[in-house]
């Protein structure tokens, strides 16, 4: 029985100290997939139009190990944008805050979809009001000669 028992035991002592110790590392080392979740809300500022993420210049791969170093230390999300806006301006954000002349980049292309869907809907109703209008309305009667004559002309061979 005492072998059994010993045998529990070093098993439960063995796992109360793994465990702190894979906790801890799992906790203080950013997985790439942290970095590279606040790294693509940013542009890499020396490229135009590359995500910080998928951009392969060294400049970035420094700035990808600064974003793992600030969430090592603790660092929100936030924060670490604020640096880099702070660093870079407001041209690194993927996302432009919604404020100043940047609001217009959330107001115009709504209003354009929503403008042509109206252009679009008027136009069709046209389109269509004078085909009903002809359908309604019987065919007007002809008050030139020439073509009252062609058509008693047409009349008669028929």
């Amino acid at each position: 029985m005492k072998p059994r028992l010993l045998r529990l035991f070093l098993l439960l002592v063995g796992l109360l100290l793994w465990m702190p110790v894979s906790a801890g590392a799992q906790e203080g080392e950013p997985t790439d997939d942290e970095v590279n979740a606040i790294a693509h809300q940013l542009y890499c500022p020396v490229c135009e139009n590359i995500p910080l993420d998928v951009c392969p210049t060294q400049a970035c791969v420094q700035w990808r190990g600064t974003i793992r170093q600030m969430l090592r230390e603790g660092r929100t999300e936030e924060e670490i944008k604020d640096y880099f806006v702070q660093q870079y301006g407001e041209r690194v954000l993927a996302t432009p805050p919604a404020r100043g002349f940047n609001w217009l980049a959330y107001v115009i292309p709504p209003a354009a979809f929503l403008g042509g869907a109206i252009v679009l809907a008027q136009t069709m109703r046209r389109w269509r009001r004078p085909a009903r209008e002809e359908a309604a309305s019987p065919a007007p009667q002809a008050e030139d000669p020439f073509i009252e004559r062609l058509e008693q002309e047409l009349r008669k061979r028929a």
